[in-house]
């Protein structure tokens, strides 16, 4: 058994190539996972979701004028993306993509999304390249169908996670937590259950202890049954829209602290990868594949782990 990986075809759709929004980082990220081995069987590709669907979390109106390119100019550069209809289609299947994987994560420990994050949508406008919000969309569909009774949110991205703490403010099984860059975007934040604020520049022994004494605090005081990590990594020291010293070590620990510490309490976890912002996007894709391989080994180890501990407790003493 391999790690659950989700992705679709769509994700990366025909877009401006000097955008300072990454589009192609989706499809290459999957490409350089399938070259090095990471990707063989345990792909698995989600439907596209409706708006009855995705109306669980967002206003049928907006959803409806997304489709039909019916929202006015004004809130269109606010999203700050063109509309097309590939950027359509890949609206309606990437939150389907975070739901897809939360499930496998339920149902094998661990999972990862080669996508979503988009956690600045709020219920009915969109904003800072984020259309629909995967990260509120599958807290709510996965709460209200009771496939879980408690899940946090758990945000490393550098920016707020404004849009999902508003939509998931007045529903109190869901903890959202944000640790990201004070001053940066967004300049008007909303509010989550629990705000970290960090200064600017800020290295990889500041930012790791931050990290983990949160994540241990609010493991113990939710005790949550998922967590959904963004895994974001925008946070790197050369980061365009960053403002953080965490370098591409400090990210590799931050991802596999958070991993190994779920599976060794036993909470399933799903990494959707979140922002990340670089002129050379093949770069950018292999910073993002970070997560992806990462998990990978902590679901490795925990089977191997499983393997002997079931191998041991079969073995019955001689009489």
């Amino acid at each position: 058994m391999k790690l659950p990986l989700v992705y679709h075809s769509n994700y990366s759709c025909p877009f401006p190539a000097n955008h300072r929004f990454v589009m192609s980082k989706f499809v290459r990220l999957y490409e350089l996972l399938l070259q090095q081995g990471y990707i063989s069987d345990n792909l698995y590709q989600p439907a596209m979701a409706s708006v009855a669907d995705l109306a669980i979390a967002h206003s049928p109106i907006y959803l409806q004028g997304l489709l039909d390119n019916a929202i006015e100019a004004k809130a269109w550069r606010r999203l700050g993306l063109p509309w097309s209809q590939g950027l359509i289609d890949r609206t309606l299947t990437a939150p389907n993509g975070t739901l897809l994987a939360a499930r496998l994560a339920l149902q094998y420990g661990i999972a990862s999304h080669l996508g979503g994050g988009t956690h600045h949508a709020h219920y009915d406008f969109g904003s800072g390249f984020c259309l629909v919000n995967d990260l509120a969309y599958t807290a709510l569909t996965l709460l209200r169908r009771r496939e879980v009774k408690r899940l946090l949110v758990f945000d490393l991205d550098v920016h707020q996670g404004d849009g999902t703490a508003a939509m998931l403010a007045h529903e109190p099984r869901a903890f959202t937590c944000s640790i990201h860059c004070e001053k940066n975007f967004p300049f008007r934040k909303s509010r989550s259950d629990l705000d970290i604020g960090l200064d600017q520049y800020l290295d990889n022994v500041a930012y790791l202890a931050i990290v983990r004494e949160t994540f241990e605090r609010l493991i113990h005081e939710q005790q949550p049954e998922l967590v959904i990590y963004d895994a974001g990594v925008d946070v790197w020291e050369g980061d365009e829209l960053g403002h953080l010293n965490v370098t591409l070590e400090g990210i590799q620990q931050r991802d596999r602290w958070v991993l190994e510490y779920c599976q060794q309490r036993r909470i399933p976890v799903v990494t959707v990868i979140g922002g990340g912002y670089d002129k050379d996007h093949q770069r950018l894709a292999e910073r993002h594949a970070s997560v992806v391989k990462t998990a990978y080994q902590v679901f490795e180890q925990n089977q191997s782990i499983h393997a002997v501990q079931t191998d041991k407790s079969e073995t019955k003493p001689d009489a």
